[in-house]
C-alpha cells in the first residue's frame, strides 16, 4: 500500500476492509486480527454484538511493556509450552463424531498429517479439524462440547 507524495502512510484498501466485516458477520466471529507490514486490522464484536473495524498503523520499532501485573493478584497458571493445534473457528468443540462414538485422539495418540482430531461445530455445520503434521497428542486443552474461539489452543502436541 503505498505512501502519498508526503511520506505518510496510507490506509489499508476500505474494499479490503468491507470484505472481512461481510466473512466476520456472517461466520459470526468474535474476533479478527490481521497484521500485514506496517498495517493491523482488528475487527472486534462488542458485547452488544455490534461489530468494529479498526485499521491502525502500527510502528515498526516500538513495543509497548506489558503492564504490571498487581502485587496482590493470584498467580495465574503458567501458560502450556510446545506445540499446538488450534481451533480456525468460533464454534463449539466435539471429542468424537457423536457421544456414543469414542474420541477421535487420546493423550499418547500418534497421528499423521491429515487424520481427524476432533470436530468444532461452527453454525450446524461441522467441520473436522485434521493435524497439519505428524505428532503426539500430549494433553487435551478443551473440554468435549465446550465452546471455542478462533485461534484456541485445542491439544498440545509434540511434532515427530
Amino acid at each position: 500500500m503505498p505512501s502519498d507524495s508526503r511520506g505518510s502512510q496510507s490506509l489499508p484498501d476500505l474494499r479490503y476492509i468491507h470484505e472481512l466485516a461481510k466473512v466476520f458477520q456472517q461466520y459470526e466471529l468474535g474476533e479478527v486480527e490481521i497484521e500485514t507490514g506496517e498495517h493491523r486490522i482488528l475487527l472486534r464484536r462488542q458485547v452488544e454484538g455490534v461489530a468494529v473495524a479498526a485499521p491502525q498503523i502500527a510502528p515498526q520499532a516500538v513495543l509497548a511493556p506489558a503492564p504490571a501485573a498487581a502485587p496482590e493478584a493470584p498467580a495465574a497458571a503458567p501458560e502450556p509450552v510446545g506445540d499446538f493445534i488450534t481451533s480456525p473457528f468460533v464454534g463449539t468443540f466435539y471429542r468424537s463424531s457423536n457421544p456414543d462414538a469414542p474420541a477421535f485422539v487420546e493423550v499418547g495418540s500418534k497421528v499423521s498429517a491429515g487424520q481427524t482430531l476432533c470436530i468444532v461445530e461452527a453454525m450446524k455445520l461441522f467441520n473436522e479439524i485434521e493435524a497439519e503434521f505428524s505428532c503426539v497428542i500430549e494433553e487435551v486443552l478443551v473440554d468435549n462440547a465446550r465452546p471455542v474461539e478462533y485461534g484456541a489452543k485445542l491439544f498440545r502436541v509434540r511434532k515427530l
